[in-house]
């Protein structure tokens, strides 16, 4: 779970916009036919600075039915000394005047419920077919700019074989460009 939510994080890296960047507005549409629209906006220019780019994200919740109340504060304690994941990301300069579907999370059983990204701010919910059956709901609000943004997320997974009931999370993010990409740095596409 970790490595998929390290990637969900550092895939929110191309959400940042200048204030008067492009303009989207998106309902039921694809991952890929949001960077499709993402693209058209830009008129082929870049909306964020390619670079290395550093993140935080924090867990601020998890909710897992059917978890016994000591195991929940066992869980809630150990969230609270390593629900911090930073990483690092480079973003060429391909990545960012060309995004792909990949960079707006998801995958082909993604599609976003509505998706605006306007005047700074980002507003989306996205729902996905969950590996093993089920479904996760994932929403997005936040603010961006060419150097940094920051996000809240909220993703509920359902109808899992074998699992009680709904499980939530709620998480932070946090990233600004730091400079020009380091030798060996993560790619965003990876």
């Amino acid at each position: 779970m970790t490595k998929k939510i390290a990637v969900l994080l550092g895939s929110f890296l191309v959400l940042g916009a200048c204030n008067q960047g492009p303009e989207v507005h998106e309902e039921n549409a694809s991952v890929g036919e949001v960077a499709e629209k993402v693209r058209a906006a830009t008129g082929g220019g870049q909306f964020i600075r390619a670079g290395e780019w550093k993140s935080t994200g924090t867990i601020e919740e998890m909710t897992i039915p059917g978890m016994s109340a000591e195991d929940s504060a066992r869980m809630k304690q150990a969230m609270a000394k390593s629900g911090i994941h930073e990483f690092s990301t480079c973003l060429t300069e391909q990545d960012v005047k060309q995004p792909e579907g990949k960079f707006f999370t998801g995958n082909d059983q993604c599609r976003y419920d509505h998706f605006t990204m306007s005047g700074g701010k980002i507003d989306a919910a996205m729902r996905c077919d969950a590996q093993g059956g089920g479904t996760q709901v994932m929403t997005m609000k936040g603010n961006y700019s060419p150097e940094s943004y920051n996000m809240s997320m909220e993703m509920k997974t359902a109808g899992a074989p074998g699992a009680p009931g709904e499980m939530t999370m709620r998480m932070r993010v946090e990233s600004r460009r730091v400079g020009a990409c380091k030798p060996g740095s993560q790619a965003a596409g990876n």
